[in-house]
């Protein structure tokens, strides 16, 4: 019997860090695969995943909602066949709706050898309240489809803040188990039992006709756990950024209630007053391949500019992997108001990767020095 577990999580909540902790601390012993979804031309995380082991399947055609209904029935039958796994994790794209990847994983799901073990939304507990109003459609609807929602970088807030973020997932998804306690704390082993308290629930959906159907809309990303340093030389372990009532640092304010109500627009040009779009309706995607050496300075003025200004579009997520004038390897990631440098491994070419709305991507090509 095959196990699937789907991971989604808006763009950075920490699905890669959560699963590689699951693989080293939960999995062990099971022969694993794992298909991801990147929404954008380079895919980023798959070495990272491969040296754990894990087979990689990426389509990096095209976001969740538009590529998995026709292409990843067809893909998960082929690892069902190929590979025999004890379990397939399913690594959706941070702006895909869990609902319609449920929906795919459901077309194959009648097969006798295969069960839906786990649906589990990665929510960044400090940005929570910023994403619903801005990004509801898709930011609700993981938190509204999951069984289990697991909090991020829980360890960043006060217990009052703590509580209205819990507060406002209850309004959204009474029924899920929540897991507040920060990672470092708790075991790989804790979470996975977390994850399959719900099953019964997992069950319960897979006999509906339909999942949800409520029409609400959701590398590593380990950046700033407990105890690390963003590398951009502030201190961001105080509860500043991105709480209630707290700006992302991008230079717009992104939480009073005049902003992205239901009828009114994200910012990103696009109307959301129906829940239907497609990622690619809404999200922008810019991907390249470099040579290009950079030096670290460098590399920290580009993304202090990425994560605290919108001078080249309202930039939400961004990660990378590219050479150091010093022979070293810079490995980055970003999110509104914070981003994480550190060393890694040497790679055939440098890549880069930017998402958001309202890119501006030949601003984009020169800041990078890639035009």
């Amino acid at each position: 019997m095959t196990k699937i577990d789907i991971f989604s999580g808006f763009l950075g909540a920490g699905k890669t860090t959560l699963i590689k902790k699951l693989l080293d601390e939960a999995f062990k012993g099971e022969k694993l695969v794992l298909i991801e979804n990147e929404f954008g031309e380079i895919g980023i995380d798959g070495g990272f995943l491969k040296d754990a082991g894990v087979e990689i399947t990426e389509m990096n055609s095209g976001c969740i909602c538009c590529s998995l209904v026709g292409d990843f029935d067809k893909a998960l039958v082929e690892v069902l066949d190929k590979f025999t796994p004890d379990r397939i994790i399913i690594e959706p794209s941070g702006v895909g709706k869990l609902s319609d990847v449920i929906k795919a994983v459901q077309n194959v799901i009648d097969r006798d050898d295969v069960e839906l073990n786990s649906l589990v939304t990665v929510a960044d507990a400090t940005k929570c309240k910023m994403y619903m109003k801005n990004f509801g459609e898709f930011f609700n609807n993981q938190v509204e489809a999951a069984k289990t929602i697991v909090l991020s970088r829980s360890q960043n807030m006060s217990e009052e803040k703590l509580l209205q973020t819990v507060k406002l997932i209850k309004e959204h998804n009474a029924d899920a188990t929540v897991v507040t306690t920060p990672w470092e704390q708790i075991s790989g082993k804790q979470i996975l039992e977390a994850m399959e308290q719900t099953r019964s629930l997992v069950d319960e959906l897979m006999g509906e006709e339909k999942v949800c159907g409520c029409g609400h809309d959701h590398g590593h990303d380990h950046h700033h756990e407990h105890g690390e340093s963003c590398g951009c030389g502030h201190d961001h372990d105080h509860e500043h950024h991105h709480d209630h009532e707290e700006g992302c640092g991008c230079g717009h304010d992104h939480d009073h209630d005049h902003h992205h109500e239901h009828g009114e627009g994200c910012g990103c040009g696009h109307d959301h007053d129906h829940d239907h779009h497609h990622a690619d309706d809404v999200f922008t995607s810019w991907g390249v391949e470099t040579p290009h050496k950079f030096e670290t300075e460098e590399m920290k003025e580009i993304l202090d500019k990425l994560a605290n200004t919108t001078e080249y579009g309202t930039i939400l997520r961004a990660k990378g992997i590219v050479p150091n004038v010093n022979g070293e390897w810079i490995y980055y990631d970003l999110v509104p108001g914070e981003y994480e440098l550190r060393t890694g491994t040497p790679e055939v070419i440098g890549r880069l990767c930017v998402i958001g709305t309202n890119i501006d991507k030949e601003a984009l090509g020169t800041l990078f020095h890639v035009v």
